[in-house]
């Protein structure tokens, strides 16, 4: 029996549409983050349409401490991580992942925060310090500054929590834990709390590559062009951020995603802004800030007999630099 016009059409018509609405469905990709005002531009770019604009839609999830999260960009759980980049370093070196740094984003707005009754850095021997997890990043700053200041590491104690929110809360809810590195929105209630900055970091040991994106070496050669459009996206939102008409649409935004006071979210985003310690412009990547998380974690750790590689080993910024043409700069 002859196959009838009509149907033969409506059959094509419905392929071509569920074809068609197929290739306009955005590529998802999954992004993990810790809590923060340094997500700024994630939020940015999704409440502004900016990752639509380049067809990637962003699950963004947050992860509680630094083991998490490099498990599961390992295991595949997510496509992106977005932390301070030395845990790419530790992926390569103590875990044999193949990993690389794609962008940067900011300077971590570090800075070491103390409880009440401690009046210098020389206060903390004999006492304990939380840190995210004790062998890579914010410890590692935590660690150099203590021994700027005369302490070694048996001159004090190291207890692991996890994220900067939760090392907060650990230390409003124990006197115990004496000091540890918070960013913002997180250290400004600590300083609401009664407790005391001692220094940026970046004021303390130097410029500090921070934030940034890494991923797998072999899921970035697989979808570079993905990943080209999320990076374009991702430049084009934090332009948008640190654009001064936009502020008050940033802290509005912040205190709703944060869920912080209006007061709070508008000294976060000072902070945020601040081109010395906040975000970088463009999220470019602060090559001489990378080097010196380099230089402490051969000088902290002990590691590659106390001399630092090159860094182009833990690097692939043509990503990067190909996601910027792609915004018209």
């Amino acid at each position: 029996m002859p196959f009838p016009m009509q149907r033969f059409v409506s059959a094509v018509a419905f392929s071509l549409a569920a074809t068609c609405a197929s290739a306009a469905e955005p590529t998802l990709l999954r992004v993990k983050v810790f809590p923060g005002a340094q997500n700024l531009a994630h939020f940015v770019g999704s409440s502004k349409g900016i990752f639509a604009r380049h067809d990637v839609k962003v699950d963004l999830q947050f992860t509680v401490n630094s083991d998490e999260l490099r498990n599961g960009l390992a295991d595949g759980a997510f496509e992106v991580a977005h932390a301070a980049v030395d845990n790419a370093i530790a992926m390569v070196e103590m875990a044999g992942k193949d990993v690389v740094i794609v962008i940067g984003g900011d300077s971590g707005m570090n800075e070491f925060f103390v409880q009440p009754d401690i009046r210098s850095v020389a206060d903390l021997r004999g006492r304990i310090v939380v840190v995210d997890a004790p062998n890579t990043a914010y410890a590692l700053v935590a660690k150099k500054i203590l021994l700027m200041n005369g302490l070694m590491q048996s001159d004090y104690a190291l207890k692991p929590i996890g994220g900067t929110f939760l090392r907060l809360k650990a230390m409003s809810e124990n006197k115990e834990y004496a000091a540890s590195i918070l960013n913002a929105p997180f250290s400004i209630n600590a300083t609401r709390q009664g407790m005391k900055s001692l220094g940026r970091a970046v004021d303390l040991i130097g410029p500090y590559q921070a934030g940034g994106a890494f991923v797998m070496r072999a899921w970035a050669q697989a979808n570079g062009p993905v990943l080209e459009r999320y990076l374009a996206a991702y430049v084009e939102a934090t332009r948008w951020a640190l654009d001064p008409a936009n502020q008050a649409e940033c802290v509005a935004m912040l205190a709703e995603r944060l869920k912080l006071s209006p007061d709070v979210a508008e000294q976060t985003y000072r902070m945020l802004a601040d081109p010395k310690s906040g975000l970088a412009p463009d999220a470019r990547f602060n090559l001489e800030g990378f080097r010196n998380v380099l230089a402490l974690r051969a000088e902290i750790e002990g590691q590659w007999g106390g001399k630092a590689p090159p860094p182009d080993r833990y690097l692939d910024l043509g990503y990067y630099e190909r996601a910027l043409k792609r915004t018209g700069r």
